[in-house]
């Protein structure tokens, strides 16, 4: 019988579980029974005897084998067996912590520390299986025991250093690496850490530094060359990032990390095809890399390279919806899904914002007399939101709010960020500092309502709000959709982009604005100087479609509709934004698969706004993309007086057009699905008559309806702003707000 051969040879939980089975299926077997006894006296027996010197040692021995699982079941088997000595409960915790089972590690690591309470390994070993656990007040106790019981132990205080790291409390982190380079002067890891946290801290300098002492010590350290990569990046020193990636990567052509760290570098540099390659090596090496997978499947997108991203098509619902995060923006124009892009949000949110909120404040017994608001951005100087923002800027009621703006952004002195400086009461320039310093400031400038402009969106810094600025802080215009931190209060929406019946896709509570979420300025300059059709690379005679959107937002569904468009419209072109000249030749061969000759794409260059404006007079028709809308760029083509079509989708980045178009009185213009979207713009493009009426339209009511009307958008807007704070002033949790008209 097999059970009894597993008792002769002291394997007592094998011939356990064959009894146990037996006796299951037939009860009153009486074999099975009397087995059973005899085990239970052995283990009675066994109970206050050790194991067997060489079981013990072959125990080890697996162990630095690296056959961990074997270690765990024979440890197991053991105990079962045996009184055994708190060394085999370690290597069994050790095993479980390589394995990943934090859980039993820690177990086993406790009942270390009851066999031996003066075994400082014990408590060190408990800690880090606590912060496998992220219960990192339990980990610093363990390591404080460890360190109590034996003060020169640097292991103990490098992972104490870790854990105070995730809990950024990044001074704190900064001395207990000290210690433990006092007691090894020699130990890279806690450098390297070290260098992390001052990088983190806005202390680059002071970081590549500590890097280099990593290296001085051990010149063949990957991580450290990896590690200073990423500080060069951040202080803009590209080319001598890529060159800190390549040294790591001489060392260990495996580092799938340092090459995703190079490929967002390159994508700084708009080397896109590289960066592209440089995921590409990164996934070679760790297929499961999912930040990988999202940049390269918008880097793809950025360039208009469809056939590799139906590669990965049926991989883009997984993304970051799982337990891996993912950089959020990177996945709006690849999926129209608002309940998936909700989940990005909020995994990447957890994973990347770890901060300590400060200390709440006291909330005076009375309202102030001007609620302080303060607004934080990197794009304070020429760019799409100060296109939109300036006039609010400008105008915001200076009797009933005091208005703060945060720049992180560069300072390039433009004609935007002047106005901007003139317009509020206070501006801040704090690129310099640290995320928590920010924060800090905020909090001693006494800051009400902290409004985000970025969200996830290129520079942004939501760091600063993870540590609480303000009272109620609020998710505003830069990124289209849910952010999924719990440190957000608030988002700025519309019944349109917002749907009520989509609320529960929000982790924020929704401050619904009447007419659009979208301000705009109604005092933007549209360039007087004369151009033609010509100066414009366009055909003076035959129909032109338009889409200025960034390329990125173009994907093969709508691209199938234009070119069928162009193949029915005689002596039509279609004038696209250029945003890079990869996405120029991609597109133009893709007509071509259609049999649409590619001279019939004629790409448009960047030149400043008010000329931008100017020009779109030589369009007669604005085609919008499908996930991810126009946003700016359609209230430049309305305020230019051309008329847009568009799509109406599921979540807010797929249903901006829709809301500006009802705010500016054509939702005839709005379609629900993609046949009535195509055939819509047939028509008015076979319709001369019928396309000039909605041109005549459009004239009148950009001066007559919501959409261009900022003073009435501003006052819904600081209606908003003060429903919000009187919801904190009362008490009372953030709740959904509906401004009426």
């Amino acid at each position: 019988m097999k059970a009894r051969s597993h008792s002769n040879k002291g394997q007592v939980a094998d011939a356990q579980k064959l009894y146990q089975a037996i006796l299951q299926a037939f009860p009153n077997n009486k074999r099975a029974q009397q087995g059973l006894a005899k085990l239970k006296n052995l283990k009675q027996k066994n109970a206050t005897y050790s194991p067997p010197q060489e079981v013990v040692d072959q125990l080890f021995k697996l162990y630095y084998q690296g056959q961990f699982s074997a270690v765990v079941e024979q440890a197991q088997a053991l105990i079962e067996q045996y009184q055994v000595t708190f060394l085999v409960w370690n290597i069994l915790g050790a095993s479980n912590i390589a394995l990943g089972r934090a859980i039993e590690a820690s177990s086993a690591f406790k009942k270390v520390t009851e066999l031996n309470p003066n075994y400082a390994d014990g408590f060190s070993n408990l800690g880090l299986s606590l912060q496998h656990q992220e219960k990192l007040d339990e980990a610093l106790e363990a390591y404080n025991k460890a360190i109590s019981i034996k003060p020169d132990y640097a292991v103990a205080y490098f992972n104490m250093g870790v854990t105070l790291q995730h809990q950024e409390k990044l001074e704190e982190a900064i001395e207990t690496y000290n210690k433990a380079l006092s007691i090894n002067p020699n130990y890279i890891d806690a450098y390297n850490n070290m260098g992390n946290v001052l990088k983190n801290q806005g202390k680059l300098e002071e970081a590549i530094e500590a890097y280099n002492k990593a290296l001085s010590i051990k010149p063949d350290c990957a991580e450290a060359y990896n590690n200073m990569g990423n500080g060069l990046k951040n202080q803009g020193k590209l080319d001598n990032a890529i060159e800190a990636y390549n040294k790591a990567l001489l060392i260990k052509p495996d580092y799938a990390e340092a090459y995703y760290n190079m490929g967002i570098t390159l994508q700084d540099q708009n080397k896109l095809e590289e960066a592209i390659e440089a995921y590409n090596k990164a996934l070679l090496i760790k297929p499961g890399y999912e930040s990988a997978r999202a940049q390269k499947l918008h880097q793809q997108a950025n360039i208009c390279d469809w056939k590799s991203i139906e590669e990965d098509r049926k991989l883009i619902p997984q993304l970051g919806t799982s337990e891996k995060s993912v950089e959020p923006f990177s996945m709006l124009s690849l999926e129209d899904a608002p309940e998936r892009h909700q989940i990005r949000s909020q995994l990447y949110a957890k994973a990347k914002y770890r901060q300590k909120p400060l200390q709440p404040t006291f909330k005076g017994s009375k309202k102030p007399n001007r609620i302080r608001i303060g607004y934080f951005s990197a794009d304070f100087h020429n760019h799409a939101t100060m296109y939109l923002m300036a006039k609010i800027f400008a105008l915001h009621d200076k009797q009933k709010f005091k208005i703060y703006a945060y720049s992180y952004g560069p300072d390039k002195n433009d004609k935007m960020r002047q106005e901007l400086i003139r317009s509020v009461d206070i501006f801040n320039d704090v690129r310099e500092m640290n995320d928590k310093d920010v924060a800090l400031l905020a909090r001693q400038d006494n800051i009400d309502i902290a409004i985000d402009l970025k969200g996830y969106t290129q520079n942004q810094r939501l760091g600063i709000f993870a540590y609480r600025p303000a009272r109620t802080q609020i998710s505003y215009l830069g990124y289209p959709g849910n952010l999924g931190a719990d440190f957000i209060d608030y988002i700025v929406a519309d019944p349109i982009v917002a749907p009520f019946n989509q609320r529960h896709a929000y982790s924020e509570k929704i401050i619904y604005l009447p007419h659009t979420y979208q301000p705009n300025d109604n005092k933007r300059i549209i360039s007087k100087n004369v151009t033609t059709k010509t100066d414009m690379g366009l055909p003076e005679e035959g129909l032109v479609f338009c889409c200025f959107n960034n390329n990125y937002k173009i994907s093969i569904n709508e691209f199938d509709i234009w070119m069928r468009l162009l193949g029915k419209v005689d002596g039509s072109v279609f004038w696209l934004f250029k945003s890079n000249l990869w996405a120029q030749q991609n597109l133009r061969l893709e007509a071509e698969k259609r049999g649409i000759k590619a001279n019939r794409l004629i790409f448009a260059e960047r030149i400043p706004q008010d000329e931008h404006l100017a020009r779109q007079k030589h369009a007669d028709l604005f085609v919008d993309t499908f996930n991810y809308n126009a946003h700016t760029t359609i209230s430049d083509a309305l305020w230019a007086g051309l008329p847009v079509v568009t799509k109406l989708g599921k979540g807010f980045p797929a249903r901006v057009a829709g809301s500006l178009l009802n705010a500016v009185g054509l939702p005839e213009l709005v379609t629900e699905n993609e046949h009535d979207y195509e055939a819509l713009i047939l028509e008015l493009a076979m319709n001369p008559r019928k396309l000039a009426i909605v041109k005549d339209k459009i004239a009148i009511n950009r001066l007559s309806q919501p959409l261009f009307d900022t003073e009435l958008y501003l006052k819904h807007l600081e209606d908003g702003y003060q429903q919000a704070y009187q919801n904190y002033f009362d008490g009372n949790s953030p709740e959904t707000i509906i401004v009426t008209k």
